[in-house]
């Protein structure tokens, strides 16, 4: 039994269809907690984390700059994240900071053209439970990771490890 059993349907995991994954609030108030955002750059009416924020309509990826300087990225899981990761390093050579929740994909173009230039990637044990409705899925398809990019520190990264809250027993 795979993860198609626990939560994600092959729509989900073998295609774009469903991108928008609202982030865990566990996660969020951690990294909130440490960074105070005033950016979601990836949000939608009904999942955005932060009082301010982007919208796919917005279209993020077109804007030259930001309207925030400590951003949240849970970008769209699809064929645009690299164009997120790259815009994200592009806004932090512009002076804003910007936290990033993604998936560990460390084979591809654009892990390796980027991120080698964060401040610190967290590495998320085990697979986070995304939400969906502001219910917990099952477990993600891939391992996450945090990527943060501040304008002071240009790589290599910092790698350290988070681990996640213990589940309560019901």
């Amino acid at each position: 039994m795979g993860a198609v059993d626990k939560g994600w349907n092959r729509d989900q995991l073998f295609s774009s269809k469903q991108q928008t994954w609202q982030t865990p609030q566990w996660l969020f108030d951690y990294l909130d907690n440490k960074y105070r955002f005033d950016l979601d750059a990836a949000a939608s009416r009904d999942n955005a984390l932060c009082s301010n924020y982007l919208t796919k309509e917005d279209d993020a990826l077109s804007m030259r700059s930001w309207p925030g300087s400590r951003i949240f990225v849970n970008p769209p899981y699809g064929r645009e994240v690299g164009k997120f990761v790259a815009k994200a390093y592009q806004q932090s050579n512009m002076g804003r900071l910007v936290v990033m929740l993604i998936f560990a994909r460390t084979d591809t173009a654009w892990w390796q053209d980027h991120i080698p230039h964060a401040a610190e990637v967290i590495f998320i044990r085990g697979r986070i439970r995304f939400l969906m409705n502001g219910k917990a899925s099952g477990s993600a398809t891939a391992p996450s990771a945090i990527v943060v990019f501040d304008p002071w520190i240009n790589g290599p990264p910092k790698m350290t490890f988070l681990n996640q809250p213990s589940k309560k027993k019901e």
